[in-house]
């Protein structure tokens, strides 16, 4: 979502918007390897989890078959790194507006992908600077700017 609207904005010569001034890190993730990993498990069907003890339960674990992962790049970025990514595959500098953290949010975010990669042997490989470069280059094609 930031990597689109922040692509559309610097092409656009408009500002983006930089919540937390800035100091946030997100754990961000290219679309291919988040496809890869829910390809990866659709082959394996759950079954229960052995690890799972009804006197001690664990909100992560259940009797039930089914799992859930986590799919991402499990290697956090500060945000100014992805926007300074993102200026660098366009050849453009953003105009920047910085914000407060906006209510709710949280200054940052990283997905574990360990029981992804228990179940399947897959966890997302995709540098940030890759994907953002594959992105701006699909960008640029398909809306031939």
């Amino acid at each position: 979502m930031a990597l689109f609207l922040f692509t559309r904005a610097i092409l656009a010569g408009e500002p983006i918007q930089v919540f937390n001034h800035g100091r946030m890190v997100r754990d961000f993730t290219y679309i291919d390897d988040i496809a890869n990993g829910v390809v990866r498990v659709l082959d394996r069907p759950a079954t229960v989890d052995a690890g799972f003890d009804a006197a001690a339960p664990d909100p992560a674990r259940s009797n039930a078959p089914y799992r859930v992962f986590n799919i991402g790049n499990n290697d956090p970025v500060p945000l100014m790194d992805f926007i300074d990514a993102i200026e660098s595959s366009l050849g453009r500098t953003a105009i920047k507006e910085f914000l407060p953290l906006q209510d709710g949010d949280v200054p940052a975010t990283s997905a574990d992908v360990s029981e992804l990669e228990a179940w399947t042997d897959f966890r997302p490989r995709t540098p940030v600077r890759d994907g953002v470069g594959r992105f701006v280059q699909w960008y640029r094609e398909y809306y031939k700017i």
